[in-house]
């Protein structure tokens, strides 16, 4: 029998956990000193900016793998986070050529930079289904707002965006 739209939707989102969960990470586990060590780019500016941590970045590896290990498929997992990290890094990277300091908002840019990096880095060991993109791609910006609206409440969050 044919599965419906939702439980299409429960797999994508099932199938992307370990990537949600080491985008969430960092913004809870996070500080300290940058990736980018305050290096600067050709063009003078902040190669990522003071919100790409090493701590973070090594928390929402570590528990985007942990989600994928648990599912049953540590490799996919650990490509799906180290990927979520790796398109925020160069969302990040992006904003600061375009001239917008941390936590200025960057419609799609912020909500879907982390949805490409963690698709193209699973791309290399999985085929994913074409409607499990489309569903992300669709979902991935209400959820993406609503939890950094939560965070934001919660006081997780300096900015609610």
């Amino acid at each position: 029998m044919p599965l419906t739209m939702l439980e299409r939707i429960a797999q994508a989102v099932y199938f992307f956990l370990p990537a949600y969960v080491a985008n969430t990470l960092p913004g809870i586990f996070g500080g300290g000193t940058p990736v980018d060590f305050g290096k600067r780019f050709v063009d003078g500016r902040r190669l990522l900016g003071d919100g790409v941590t090493i701590r973070g970045t090594l928390a929402g590896i570590a528990g985007g793998t942990l989600v994928g290990a648990l599912q049953g498929n540590l490799l996919l997992g650990f490509l799906l986070a180290s990927g979520a990290l790796a398109g925020d890094a160069a969302g990040s990277f992006i904003k600061r050529r375009l001239g917008l300091e941390r936590g200025a908002p960057a419609p799609l840019l912020d909500q879907l930079n982390f949805v490409v990096g963690a698709l193209v880095f699973a791309s290399l060991i999985t085929e994913i289904p074409a409607d499990y993109i489309v569903i992300l791609f669709v979902i991935t910006p209400f959820a993406h707002v609503t939890v950094n609206y939560l965070g934001y409440r919660l006081k997780v969050k300096d900015v609610p965006w």
